[in-house]
């Protein structure tokens, strides 16, 4: 190996191997591949509710087999998020945009929590205009964004980097995901059901929400256009003035993804008991959302810039995604954790996540050039 990124494909559009290219000692090869892509697709679907739910503690360790149920939402969705990129060609552009369709149909179609009044007391963060949680909305869009999607499909790219620019799943398998999706939005259907007890959404928000998810998948895979550069594993292709200069060390980008995800949890949620995000009062909860989106969009473009450079190796995604995985635990530890048993066992994940990363950083750096 003479490069550490030859490792794997430029990115999520590269073709897939052809099955006949192996000959000779190498006539298993297809067969391997075909099972590496399998695990590599429930590695993802596994990885997605444990991040999302039990790592930021919103399904606590004392009630963790609600996973199992989480499943067929969080893991198949994302699962058929990332194939349907693969298969188009697309990169994060399109994921992102993909990642505002799974929040708009898991809180405005299966909990109805965009619109209730009641459920996770969501209306009282101020801002409800005509009907709807904004700041939940925000909070929530790009919470699902980060963690849901875009940080388990990037950690199982590095963990398969020779899968990474290609679909995981033959057709019928990609159907199966969107069908189990589909019942898993329908399972958080019934789950809010249960919580918020009698709540029906207005029928023209939800068709609202299924229109919105329709355009926003078809603007994703078939506006957006293909990926050309590899950026965050075939990112998006953006000019940088600064492409020959050096790439921040991993332990700024540690520190970095660390500080802006407790930011973003000190604007976007109440904590320390307030009400609403940053103890703001009525509509002033509209400040630090405008705070939020500009920064949200000022890392993007950060980052699709900086890791464009040749410098970008896969230890500094992995540098990214290990800050912003044990801030966001500890973000948890306030935010979410009310008994002493959910504070130890987000605990015990954020201990347990610093082992995972420092394993998979050892495997990338055997990969890595000498």
């Amino acid at each position: 190996m003479t490069d550490e990124r030859t490792t794997a494909p430029a990115g999520l559009d590269e073709a897939p191997d052809r099955p006949d290219a192996a000959a000779g000692p190498r006539d298993h090869a297809p067969e391997q591949r075909r099972l590496r892509h399998r695990g590599a697709a429930w590695t993802l679907v596994v990885l997605t509710p444990l991040i999302a739910e039990l790592a930021l503690g919103s399904t606590p360790v004392r009630m963790a087999w609600l996973v199992l149920l989480w499943m067929p939402v969080y893991g198949a969705g994302v699962l058929l998020i990332r194939e349907l990129v693969a298969r188009r060609g697309r990169g994060w552009p399109s994921i992102l945009l993909l990642a505002l369709a799974y929040e708009l149909a898991e809180d405005g179609i299966g909990l109805q929590a965009l619109t209730s009044p009641h459920l996770y007391d969501a209306a009282s963060w101020g801002a409800r205009v005509l009907g709807v949680n904004l700041p939940y909305f925000e909070a929530n869009a790009i919470y699902h964004a980060v963690f849901t999607v875009c940080i388990p499909i990037a950690l199982t790219n590095l963990l398969f980097p020779a899968h990474r620019g290609r679909p995981y799943l033959g057709v019928p398998g990609t159907v199966v995901a969107a069908v189990v999706a589909v019942l898993g939005v329908g399972l958080l259907r019934t789950v809010s059901l249960s919580e918020d007890a009698g709540y029906q959404a207005p029928l023209g928000f939800v068709a609202g929400c299924a229109v919105l998810v329709v355009v926003l998948g078809a603007v994703a895979l078939f506006v957006v256009p293909p990926s050309r550069d590899r950026g965050l594993s075939g990112a998006v292709a953006v000019p940088d003035d600064g492409a020959g200069a050096p790439v921040p060390s991993r332990g700024a980008l540690f520190a970095g993804a660390g500080l802006a995800t407790l930011v973003f949890f000190g604007l976007s949620f109440p904590v320390f008991g307030a009400e609403q995000p940053a103890f703001t009062r009525g509509m002033a909860v509209l400040v630090p959302m405008a705070v939020t989106a500009v920064g949200a969009w000022a890392c993007y473009r950060y980052l699709t810039r900086v890791s464009a450079r040749p410098g970008w190796t896969p230890r500094h995604t992995l540098a990214l995604i290990g800050g912003a995985l044990v801030a966001h635990s500890l973000g948890g530890l306030v935010i979410m954790a009310h008994t002493t048993v959910d504070r130890v066992g987000l605990v015990v994940i954020v201990a347990l996540t610093v082992a995972g990363l420092l394993l998979v950083d050892r495997r990338l750096r055997r990969r890595a050039p000498r």
